[in-house]
């Protein structure tokens, strides 16, 4: 596909595949975010476009990209939520200092990428295995395992600093 094609497929379709997500239930900015994506990807893969299908296609990403976004929200939101944070016989200092561990936590999560924060919350939060997550997100063992190293690594050095 040349920058000319695709030109014209994103400046035909992006504004009718944005409309679809927002339909869906997507915010403006959200359903921007995603129409976005959804070209990326297929400019990334270099997709030959079938013109006669390429609007159902076009929804289809759409549509699956807000799935999974919205299913990834709702996993961290469960658990930040799961969270408990018992605040009983704390002095002032050990309260401060609490505080600012958990929000080192809070951010040092926000900050990893999205492929290693599912790794870690579906470890953490769902109490699966490494192989029942691989086979959930169709990786090695060794790959999940990788993620997790490295994802505990990134947050040990997060709130260490």
């Amino acid at each position: 596909m040349t920058k000319e094609e695709f030109k014209k497929l994103f400046d035909t379709y992006f504004d009718s595949v944005r409309s679809y997500l927002v339909y869906r239930g997507a915010d403006k900015e959200q359903a921007t975010d995603l129409a976005q994506d959804v070209f990326l990807r297929i400019w990334e893969k270099q997709l030959a476009i079938d013109s006669k299908g390429i609007l159902g296609l076009l929804y289809k990403m759409a549509g699956n990209m807000f799935i999974s976004r919205y299913r990834r929200e709702m996993l961290e939101l469960n658990y930040r939520n799961s969270i408990k944070f018992e605040e009983q016989g704390f002095s002032p200092e050990e309260q401060m200092q609490y505080n600012e561990l958990q929000q080192k936590y809070t951010k040092a999560l926000a900050q990893l990428d999205e492929k290693h924060r599912t790794v870690f919350l579906m470890a953490r939060m769902e109490g699966l295995k490494y192989h029942e997550i691989a086979e959930r997100l169709n990786l090695s063992i060794k790959a999940i395992e990788k993620r997790m190293s490295q994802t505990l690594a990134f947050l040990k050095k997060a709130l260490e600093g």
